[in-house]
């Protein structure tokens, strides 16, 4: 077998506006960059310009200013490449449509092949390999629409991994599976980091972002903040973020504590797993990811 040698992605957005045929500008002055070896969320509400973003960096859409590189590349290069592998929502995949899992998968090798799409020993054991890394071994012949929502997301991923892309980026990825998925999701993502993968992950699932995302970004039309969790994903960027769509449960005082600790509890949800703030201001990072106090 050629085995590729892994190169850590470097992505740069740099001053991206997108508008499209009909006038409306989705993304403007759009900037941040990342590196392999890192997971980041991208965070914002429904029509902030998250998917156009993703579009941006996958080439289905050209900037109307700006540009998007990938190690110092134009993004067209990369896509060329097949290095940039894309995870869909559920909503987006026809799952009548008669096809196998590893079907599925095998689809992230069609950037490999040639015309014919024949697939090589090589091509069958990478399948072979992304089916059983995310545990479908035992399903690799059932009909994809015969799969439950959590089966149907790590068929996608193990599209993904098929791909062999060193840049991943997953759509809602917790949208409508278990918490054993979602942990299994977690992991596998985990993994891939440490390996040196570059991850974007967009989600409304804002409880899970400081318990495994090293970066965020918080978009409204335009990047308010990007950087690293502990710093950005804060109650006050999430309010500038999400302009009271936002759903707040603050407790207090004695409520909260039995003496004058100034402190507050802040749950703050977009319908699904909230974030949790514990401290003095809205600058202050969310509860999962701050350190423990120790007992005396």
């Amino acid at each position: 077998m050629n085995h590729a040698v892994f190169v850590r992605p470097e992505l740069v957005v740099d001053d991206v506006t997108v508008t499209y045929n009909n006038g409306h500008t989705a993304i403007y002055d759009a900037s941040f960059s990342l590196s392999g070896g890192t997971i980041c969320a991208l965070v914002g509400v429904n029509g902030s310009g998250k998917s156009t973003l993703f579009k941006s960096i996958m080439g289905l859409v050209k900037p109307s200013v700006g540009k998007v590189e990938l190690s110092n590349k134009p993004i067209s290069h990369a896509l060329k490449q097949n290095t940039i592998a894309y995870v869909p929502q559920t909503e987006e995949v026809d799952w009548n449509f008669p096809v196998l899992v590893e079907d599925v998968v095998m689809m992230g090798r069609y950037g490999k092949m040639n015309f014919l799409r024949i697939p090589s020993r090589e091509d069958k054991a990478i399948v072979e390999k992304a089916i059983e890394r995310v545990g479908l071994t035992a399903l690799r012949s059932r009909q994809i629409g015969e799969l439950s929502g959590g089966q149907k997301k790590r068929v996608f991923l193990a599209r993904a991994l098929a791909q062999q892309g060193t840049v991943l980026l997953l759509d809602e990825p917790f949208t409508g599976v278990d918490v054993k998925t979602e942990n299994a999701i977690i992991d596998l993502l985990r993994a891939l980091r440490d390996e040196g993968h570059l991850i974007l992950v967009s989600t409304h699932n804002l409880g899970s972002v400081p318990e495994f995302c090293d970066h965020v970004i918080l978009i409204n039309q335009t990047v308010l903040a990007a950087g690293p969790t502990e710093t950005t994903f804060t109650q006050k960027n999430l309010e500038m973020t999400f302009g009271g769509v936002l759903r707040h449960i603050n407790l207090s005082g004695t409520a909260l504590h039995d003496d004058n600790d100034p402190r507050t509890v802040t749950v703050i949800t977009d319908d699904e797993r909230p974030a949790v703030f514990y401290g003095h201001t809205k600058n202050d990072p969310p509860a999962q990811s701050q350190p423990k106090e120790n007992n005396p």
